[in-house]
């Protein structure tokens, strides 16, 4: 494929053309909000590769004998495609299809997951080239696992990683948040995928923000963008405020898109929350000064009439979903913490 040469698609949709170097829209409605922020497709590709970084995305590309390795070429090997959303590219004589270019298998879950030599070898050994791990981003080691035909996101995590991320679904879950599905793995957490093999569109909130995670910004943008967002916004901010989340950032958070239509939908369900909580040790008890307490405060103050939205937090409440996690862990502490946290929040 020329890099400087392709069309870009939704579904089966044409939606524009990359050529060189200018972007030719012809469906602006089934663009992606990426390419509507910023008109570069081969800046949007890159944002759709596998992360360099990560040691066994370098046993993937060797394994899968990539003679380029760089970002761009990486994506075009697998057409751009993704398990999220139904955004794809091709060149303009071809033929092919969006179901031509689907994923259809996880034969290279495991060596993306666990980068053992015996998957290493085996996917070496291998005549297949197609995988979504190509465009499987994030730092940490994960994998797609098809499982009864539902896709499940398969990251690596150590037990207080494993510990926050299912304690802060099933928290989020009771308080009436809406959270994409976790499960305990070995050695590993699992999600499902809550597009639902892009039934509908993920839309990260890098699309429309950059690196931008300023509260007020974001909360300015879902007004214009998608208002019916904006109260799952609060009630996300409001959990990584409790559960001390440092790391919500545009790439973790976003919004749903109809496929067919191209209107957004509302807020993805809440995802991503490994760096929290315990995940890097037990954090001393907060002050009013705590980073993440602070400018919840100073965004909840300017939006007043969210307060009465925002979830009621009992020591009950956290102690039964301990006991719904069932994991070793320092539960009086942990529920200390979290109580002291939700009591300096101006409610």
């Amino acid at each position: 494929m020329n890099d400087n040469n392709f069309y870009i698609l939704s579904g089966n949709n044409i939606v524009a053309e990359w050529e060189e170097n200018e972007l030719k829209i012809i469906n602006e409605q089934l663009l992606p909000l990426f390419l509507k922020r910023v008109a570069n497709a081969e800046l949007w590709l890159e944002t759709r590769a596998i992360d360099s970084h990560r040691s066994n995305s370098r046993l993937l590309k060797k394994a899968l004998r990539l003679k380029e390795r760089d970002d761009l070429a990486t994506v075009i090997k697998v057409n751009a495609v993704t398990i999220t959303d139904n955004y794809w590219i091709k060149p303009p004589d071809s033929g092919l299809t969006y179901q031509d270019v689907r994923f259809t298998d996880d034969y290279f879950s495991v060596l993306a997951l666990k980068g053992s030599y015996s998957s290493f070898n085996r996917a070496s050994n291998s005549k297949r080239t197609k995988t979504p791990e190509l465009t499987n981003i994030g730092s940490f080691e994960k994998c797609w696992k098809l499982v009864d035909g539902k896709w499940w996101m398969y990251k690596s995590a150590t037990h207080d990683e494993m510990f926050s991320e299912l304690f802060i679904y099933h928290l989020g879950k009771e308080s009436g948040i809406n959270m994409a599905v976790y499960k305990r793995g070995d050695k590993c957490i699992k999600s499902l995928d809550f597009t639902d093999n892009a039934s509908v569109n993920f839309e990260p909130a890098f699309a429309f923000m950059g690196d931008n995670e300023d509260y007020e910004d974001v909360f300015a943008k879902l007004e214009e963008l998608c208002p019916q967002a904006r109260t799952d916004f609060v009630k996300m901010i409001f959990l990584d405020t409790i559960a001390a989340n440092p790391d919500r950032h545009t790439a973790n958070f976003g919004l749903l898109r109809d496929i067919n239509t191209g209107e957004l939908i509302g807020f993805a369900p809440l995802f991503d929350h490994n760096l929290a909580l315990i995940a890097r040790g037990y954090p001393k008890a907060p002050t009013k000064n705590d980073i993440l307490i602070r400018l919840f405060n100073d965004f909840i103050s300017n939006h007043s009439e969210y307060k009465d939205q925002l979830p009621t937090v009992t020591e009950t409440l956290l102690q039964n979903v301990l006991k719904t996690v069932n994991m070793k862990v320092r539960g009086k502490e942990l529920i200390d913490l979290i109580m002291k946290r939700y009591a300096l929040i101006q409610k």
